[in-house]
């Protein structure tokens, strides 16, 4: 008895620390699958303590002499009255529903003990709801937080009409309240849910290009209010933002630049060397870099790096509410906010998507030199007569682009954040994965508008 009234005590304290856990933490923790993890591990501990004892006594050397005979044992009743059960009492208030015995987990632990509890309270289900009778928990010998659990479930998960229990049983019953949850339902989803869920997929996409198409409107009437009165212009906002989105973004782009010129350069030349058509390596790694995979390439580093950093930027703002003083003290969000980063990350682009497509090409021409014998002179000299300057031209247009749609997809974004943690974490994410799926598929939109340029 002193094993189990240590392990019940051990249980009911973590079970009064997890409750205390849950007022710090986001998560919420349901009381009931909590219970019925303590009734498992004491079922087990209880099997294991009863076995033990068994072999025990039997290996003991004065068990034959000591055994008592069941006629002359004394009735053991202290488990089935000690077993927690409900009764039904008549009292001058009426029906009464009163429990007794030990409501804890050790109890409950006990197969038959569960079962016989389980098959009462169905009966008591059948009639009314539970939460309509009167009960009495004044007669209960122990009551722990698994108990009560399964009597606030057995309730409905609420306060019954009339109960009558002492302060330490209402304070465990309160502390369920506040802290349990109730476990989702799972529905089977039909097809009327799923055509839902596509519709809100489209309301939410068309909310969000309602929001770009406004922010781009503000944009050009701030781009016009910027050519009226260019004194007054963000001009050292302007310049912050070119430093810290291309200016610190320069060795990261070389080195992801330079890589890739290595991987496609080593790749085309092992294809190359079996035909014997070396020389067109040149033509291969200098339209594919200039043309498609510099600017593609840093837009992607450039959307992963500044686009999310402009849209935590806001969101932050957002959050410690300098978004509404801005909006109290009546100085224009779009004016000091998306046109300084929207003309910084335009300006940026192209000189970024040069820089990348530069180092690249010293990749491939390194590459190309090493494995197929083809010179540096040689790459350099042939490298203008296999790619026009018209590629150059349409990469740096489209750089241009890519910087814009960027800047104000994060901006977008940043302004829709929320005032907390979890939706700045979901903006930024959100911005990112958008600014690189929209640089994509402008990407092909301009290989398809302008395939007979160049080529």
């Amino acid at each position: 008895m002193l094993w189990e009234a240590l392990c019940v005590g051990y249980c009911d304290k973590k079970w009064r620390l997890l409750n205390v856990s849950c007022r710090k933490t986001p998560a919420r923790i349901d009381a009931e699958c909590c219970g019925l993890l303590l009734l498992a591990g004491l079922k087990v501990f209880r099997g294991f303590r009863l076995r033990s004892s068994d072999q025990t006594f039997e290996n003991h050397p004065m068990s034959a002499s000591k055994a008592i005979s069941p006629t002359s044992a004394e009735p053991v009743a202290t488990v089935d009255a000690m077993s927690p059960r409900i009764e039904r009492c008549e009292t001058p208030a009426g029906v009464t529903q009163q429990l007794r015995g030990r409501w804890a987990a050790a109890d409950l632990a006990v197969p038959d003990v569960w079962a016989a509890l389980v098959q009462q309270m169905q009966l008591l289900q059948s009639g009314r709801e539970a939460s309509q009778f009167r009960w009495d928990l004044r007669q209960v010998v122990r009551l722990d937080h698994v108990g009560a659990q399964v009597l606030w479930t057995h309730w409905g998960r609420r306060w019954p009409a009339d109960v009558q229990a002492d302060d330490s049983q209402r304070r465990i019953f309160d502390s369920i309240a506040r802290y349990g949850v109730l476990l989702p339902v799972r529905t089977e989803s039909d097809w009327r849910a799923r055509f839902e869920q596509v519709g809100g997929w489209l309301l939410r996409g068309a909310e969000h290009a309602i929001g770009l198409t406004r922010l781009l409107g503000q944009l050009l009437l701030d781009l016009l209010r910027l050519i009226r009165r260019p004194q007054d212009g963000p001009w050292r906002d302007v310049s912050g933002h070119l430093f810290h989105i291309g200016a610190t973004a320069l060795p990261i782009t070389a080195l992801v630049g330079f890589l890739i010129g290595v991987v496609l350069a080593y790749l085309i030349s092992r294809q190359l060397l079996q035909f014997g058509a070396d020389a067109f390596v040149v033509n291969i790694l200098g339209l594919s870099l200039i043309r498609e995979l510099g600017p593609l390439l840093a837009a992607i580093l450039i959307a992963g790096r500044s686009g999310s950093s402009i849209t935590a930027q806001i969101g932050v703002m957002r959050v410690t509410e300098e978004l509404d003083a801005m909006r109290v003290l009546g100085i224009a969000r779009g004016f000091r906010l998306v046109l300084p980063r929207a003309l910084a990350l335009a300006l940026v682009m192209p000189l970024i998507s040069i820089w990348t497509t530069a180092w690249s090409l010293l990749g491939g021409m390194l590459t190309a030199d090493l494995s197929m014998n083809v010179s540096l002179v040689f790459f350099a000299n042939a490298l203008p007569d296999a790619v026009e300057a018209s590629n150059l031209g349409l990469a740096t247009a489209k750089s241009a682009v890519f910087g814009l749609l960027i800047a104000l997809i994060a901006c977008h974004y940043g302004l829709r954040v929320k005032p907390n943690t979890e939706s700045l974490g979901q903006g930024t994410t959100a911005s990112v994965v958008t600014s690189i799926t929209v640089v994509i598929l402008v990407d092909a939109l301009f290989a398809v508008l302008f395939r007979n340029v160049g080529i």
